[in-house]
């Protein structure tokens, strides 16, 4: 089994990502993901812009599915997100890579940017993984 069909199955019950939010894993490998949100109605604030929290729950989420494969069980422990501009397009993809790696922690760096380049927001996210 490839990571990607891994991770589709070990998150596939995840169902606030994947099927209220519509998250989908595009890439999975060991510290490593990337994922795709299509921008719908529900994901528009009252100014038409992209909620922030719908960003954050991507980012979040691709940061589950790389610190989560071929790895032992990871959960965030702190996450900061900083906003960088309006997304332009139709999708956001967010990419997920390991920073630092250790016996029981970990950190990741996502970034989120639209399918048109535009970079919408930096997400460092710190996890505990359970050992043992």
């Amino acid at each position: 089994m490839s990571y990607l069909e891994e991770a589709r199955a070990r998150f596939a019950e995840d169902l606030f990502a994947t099927e209220a939010t519509g998250i989908v894993i595009e890439e999975a490998d060991v510290n490593y993901a990337k994922c795709r949100l299509t921008i719908q109605k529900k994901h528009q604030n009252a100014a038409g812009a992209v909620m922030g929290g719908a960003i954050y729950t991507l980012a979040d989420f691709t940061f589950a599915v790389a610190a989560n494969t071929g790895n032992p069980l990871t959960v965030s422990q702190t996450g900061t997100v900083t906003y960088l501009g309006g997304a332009k397009g139709k999708e956001l993809i967010a990419e997920a890579k390991c920073v630092k790696s250790g016996r029981s922690t970990c950190f990741f760096l996502i970034e989120v940017k639209d399918e048109l380049g535009t970079l919408v927001a930096n997400v460092g996210i710190s996890g505990f993984r359970k050992v043992g």
